[in-house]
């Protein structure tokens, strides 16, 4: 398994009247964790979509609100890894107030295709290999 954190306050554009994170927002959020995990590896989406030529369009997404995110509140955003990917990659996410308390989860899966061919492929050995110590028995 392969995790990675990084925070991101809430806001007040991204409120809505009651000053919750306007729930629309949440893929977003989503989309932060899923960036920085990535570059945390040493890849950017950038790179993948100019050098390599792979874009990462999204399948499908599951989403669970537990309690609101309020204006102003840091978030902690937690993305995980929980299998190898293979024709798809799916992100396991949870976002944590500052108390601590997960107030939503759920998961992100998207697909690699090719951007010149706009076919589906496998899992890039790029993506692989930097990933693969993390999902080795011991």
């Amino acid at each position: 398994m392969y995790a990675h954190e990084v925070q991101k306050r809430v806001r007040y554009g991204e409120t809505d009247q009651m000053g919750y994170l306007y729930y629309g927002n949440y893929a977003q959020y989503y989309e932060i964790g899923r960036v920085e995990m990535l570059r945390s590896l040493g890849l950017t989406y950038r790179e993948m979509e100019f050098d390599h030529r792979i874009l990462m369009p999204v399948v499908s997404m599951q989403t669970r609100f537990v309690r609101p995110a309020y204006y102003d509140e840091l978030i902690r955003i937690r993305t995980s890894l929980r299998k190898m990917p293979e024709q798809f990659i799916v992100f396991h996410m949870e976002l944590f107030n500052e108390a601590d308390k997960l107030i939503n989860g759920g998961t992100v899966k998207l697909c690699f295709v090719n951007a010149i061919s706009k076919q589906t492929i496998a899992a890039p050995d790029f993506l692989t290999e930097k990933l693969r110590p993390y999902f080795e028995k011991v």
